[in-house]
């Protein structure tokens, strides 16, 4: 029999676990016989002393099967996923399993809501009137047989040791531990059944991983669990020091990834989904060249067919997709100006974020409301030139109380430079791609 307090002391002086070691320690809690105490002990100590590489892989798998996980083996055909470690203006799900699913590969992601300065999918989704992001897991796997798309909330069934752990990290300092960050990701990827798995794991002040070698470590985890495990894997690491595209805010985004399928998205951000879709589409397909397969998607409006017939499949009102102002739409807007002439030198996306985040875009706790509607829309980027007084953004709001704080975080978000600044690649690493 397996003692816990050993588990935490092999830990504490540096040990490497065994998987039955490992399961006993978590299916343990799971089950209500270790008790929050030892857990949070024998946390703190992998804090401390991290895990190697085969402990990592085996917690994974271990967490994984706390619970349900799904079979898709009778879709036929491999089935992909993508994930985002979760940034500003990040969209690119909308617009990347749309362009996948309409080149052929059936694609599945469970999605989380937004916390904080990251957006969720999800919410991202309901922008929609109607729209059902709680599919059963029977409905998931039959809308996915159907017609090839499904995006729906993270299931409570599927990898419940991941909740369970997460919520305790979260109360004792541990958050921050690699290996726990890259269980955590990669074991609900693995219970929810997808077979190729591209990860797109975000850097800079917008993002969870602020350090460009700290990105780079938890992507090579995160593909390194993913290949044990018997799945297609790549991922690239992409900068998130200034946001992603244009809008910031949960229908504004749904606005721009809409127009970026319709073929008039701002061109770096089109550019970014295409490429994360080529590499899916040449990972499920094992195709050499996918690119001129996902521009077609793209020019076509297949992949815009695509993501409307997912809408209206899950309950969605597709009445967007004719005309953008049927969103969930502001009545106030607020011109953010530059205070000087120059090169735009910084667009701090933590502090994009929280301007957003105080006109109602996000969540600072779990179950707050948010309003779908408000948001930041930017009219400049890093590296284009300004003259003073010009509108570098657009605050769109409900409640005009707020337009001054909002203004405020913008203001300080924003940095103008005397001389050309280069703008900034999105994609900074590549991993199996």
């Amino acid at each position: 029999m397996i003692r816990i307090a050993d588990v935490i002391e092999k830990k504490r002086d540096g040990g490497t676990h065994s998987r039955a070691e490992l399961e006993a320690l978590v299916m343990g809690y799971v089950q209500g016989a270790v008790p929050d105490y030892q857990v949070a002990a024998w946390l703190m100590a992998v804090c401390i002393r991290g895990m190697a590489p085969e402990e990592v892989v085996d917690l994974t798998q271990v967490m994984a099967a706390s619970g349900e996980q799904l079979d898709l083996s009778s879709i036929g055909r491999p089935v992909a996923d993508k994930h985002s470690t979760g940034g500003v203006g990040d969209k690119t799900s909308l617009v990347v399993m749309p362009l996948v699913a309409a080149c052929g590969v059936p694609v599945a992601k469970m999605s989380g809501r937004g916390l904080g300065f990251t957006g969720g999918t999800i919410d991202k989704l309901e922008s929609f009137p109607g729209m059902r992001v709680d599919l059963p897991a029977a409905e998931f796997v039959r809308q996915l047989r159907e017609i090839g798309i499904v995006i729906t909330g993270q299931s409570a069934d599927l990898a419940p040791a991941d909740g369970r752990l997460y919520a305790l990290r979260d109360v004792t300092g541990t958050v921050p531990s690699l290996p726990l960050i890259a269980s955590s990701i990669m074991s609900k990827k693995l219970a929810a059944g997808a077979s190729v798995i591209v990860l797109d794991v975000k850097t800079g002040s917008g993002a969870f991983m602020r350090e460009r070698e700290g990105a780079l470590a938890l992507a090579r985890a995160m593909v390194d669990i993913g290949t044990a495990a018997g799945r297609k894997m790549a991922a690239v690491v992409s900068d998130m020091s200034q946001p992603l595209g244009n809008m910031v805010g949960n229908a504004l985004e749904v606005r721009e990834a809409l127009d970026t399928l319709a073929g008039v998205g701002p061109p770096e951000f089109t550019a970014f989904a295409v490429d994360l879709a080529t590499s899916i589409v040449s990972l499920a397909s094992g195709a050499s060249d996918a690119r001129p397969h996902v521009d077609a998607a793209l020019r076509s409006g297949a992949a815009l067919a695509k993501l409307r017939t997912m809408v209206v499949a899950q309950g969605g009102h597709p009445a967007a997709f004719d005309d953008c102002a049927r969103l969930p739409t502001a009545r106030l807007r607020h011109e953010v100006v530059a205070q000087n002439d120059g090169y735009l030198s910084n667009l701090d996306a933590l502090t994009v974020a929280r301007a957003s985040i105080v006109l109602g875009a996000g969540r600072e706790k779990k179950g707050d409301s948010i309003d779908l509607a408000v948001g930041v829309e930017l009219l400049a980027k890093v590296g284009d030139r300004v003259k003073r007084g010009q509108p570098l953004a657009v605050l769109h709001l409900n409640d005009a109380t707020y337009t001054d704080q909002a203004e405020r975080l913008m203001q300080e978000a924003i940095g103008i430079s005397d001389t050309a600044v280069d703008r900034p690649p999105l994609i900074l690493e590549r991993l199996g791609i």
